[in-house]
């Protein structure tokens, strides 16, 4: 409408020219200026899309997280309601837990059998020790006494006999010697290595028994409000994603900007840059009073691929013409006073108007100020939409 009013001076001026001639206004004497006016009409839209292009299709993106459990069984408690806000750290709900604590105290039961079998061990050691000392006296003693007898047989005094039964003695007491050893080495083996193993072992299923019954309370990972919740007590704890017991819609993370999304047509991909000026209206924002209902932003990234061409392997291959729709840009934008991000409610659609003004000399001075146009378009679609009731969002980008 403003498009047309603007270019409307050529009929404008041979209205008057024909009226001060006093001339009849016909099809025919006015063709000249009309033809004049759709031109110029066609070029000032043809400037002003281009270069101010404009989405309807913006939206505030925001995260959930959808709480499942990791164990199953009845629930026992719900800690909270729809509604409420919960922190990181607080109860959400808990489920049935005494085959998890069964499994606790069998765990902790092990290390009293472990503390036992130490004990046994360690009087097994000493056992074996005092046998190795014993064998050793005994068969120092018997060395000592074949010695003698080979002494007083060599002597001619003593007998062979008596010499061959000591050494038999002597055989003997090597091979009890040898067998106390191997206790010895047993039951420091048993202690040195067996027994830590088996404790590490029971170290680690009490670790495992007690993250089982951490399980059976379920908490929150993130500050943020409880929604969508779908249990009570007694119902079945569910551990699919498809299917979660109730939705966190956590807080924004502090010192990350809030960024606004919007499609826009491929053919704007020339125009859009980093930086570009813009101002976005949010249906949630629209009120009587006016006030931040409109709110400057910046252009902060352009994603480098449209989501229409993503491939992915199948067992079919690519027919290009099931491809044929055409996907849109997608553009961030960032507010540019960060103290607008707590007036824009997450979720809402909104209607994203850019501005070119990164063009020089006179015809980028004209191109810039061209958007005075759209920006009072747009607000004349913020109060159409309040009137309506309808919304901002709807249509396409252009």
């Amino acid at each position: 409408m403003f498009e047309l009013l603007f270019t409307s001076f050529p009929v404008i001026i041979r209205y008057f020219q024909l009226r001060r001639r006093g001339e009849a206004m016909t099809v025919w004497n006015m063709r000249t200026a009309m033809l004049m006016w759709a031109v110029l009409a066609f070029l000032l839209f043809l400037l002003i899309f281009y270069f101010h292009p404009k989405s309807y299709s913006g939206v505030v993106p925001f995260r959930t997280i959808s709480v499942v459990a990791q164990a199953s069984g009845p629930v026992t408690e719900v800690a909270v309601e729809n509604g409420q806000r919960v922190a990181a750290g607080d109860l959400l709900f808990r489920i049935e837990d005494s085959s998890q604590k069964a499994a606790l105290k069998q765990a902790e039961a092990e290390f009293a059998k472990i503390d036992a079998a130490e004990a046994k061990a360690e009087d097994s050691l000493t056992v074996a020790q005092a046998s190795v000392a014993e064998a050793v006296a005994s068969l120092g003693k018997l060395r000592v006494d074949l010695e003698n007898a080979r002494t007083l047989v060599a002597r001619n005094v003593g007998t062979r006999d008596a010499v061959r039964e000591l050494e038999a003695s002597v055989a003997v007491a090597e091979a009890e010697l040898l067998a106390a050893q191997a206790q010895e080495d047993l039951a420091e083996s048993e202690l040195a290595e067996n027994l830590p193993a088996q404790r590490a072992s029971t170290v680690a299923a009490l670790e495992s028994a007690k993250a089982a019954l951490d399980k059976t309370e379920v908490r929150s990972f993130s500050d943020g409000m409880v929604t969508q919740l779908a249990m009570s007590v007694g119902s079945p704890a569910s551990t699919l994603i498809l299917s979660p017991a109730m939705v966190i819609i956590p807080d924004r993370p502090a010192g990350l900007p809030l960024r606004i999304i919007a499609g826009f047509s491929q053919v704007a991909r020339s125009t859009l840059y980093d930086g570009m000026p813009a101002e976005i209206a949010c249906d949630s924002n629209v009120g009587l009073s006016f006030r931040d209902a409109i709110l400057p932003a910046r252009l902060a990234l352009v994603q480098p691929a449209v989501a229409a061409g993503q491939i992915v392997p199948g067992g079919r291959l690519i027919e290009p013409e099931g491809l044929a729709r055409r996907g849109s840009l997608l553009v961030y934008f960032e507010l540019i006073h960060p103290e607008h991000e707590a007036i824009i409610l997450d979720g809402s659609g909104c209607l994203v108007q850019t501005y070119t003004n990164n063009l020089a000399g006179f015809t980028g001075h004209v191109i810039a100020a061209t958007g005075v146009i759209k920006a009072v378009g747009l607000r004349i679609k913020v109060w159409g939409a309040l009137i309506s009731g309808v919304g901002l969002a709807g249509g396409g980008g252009h």
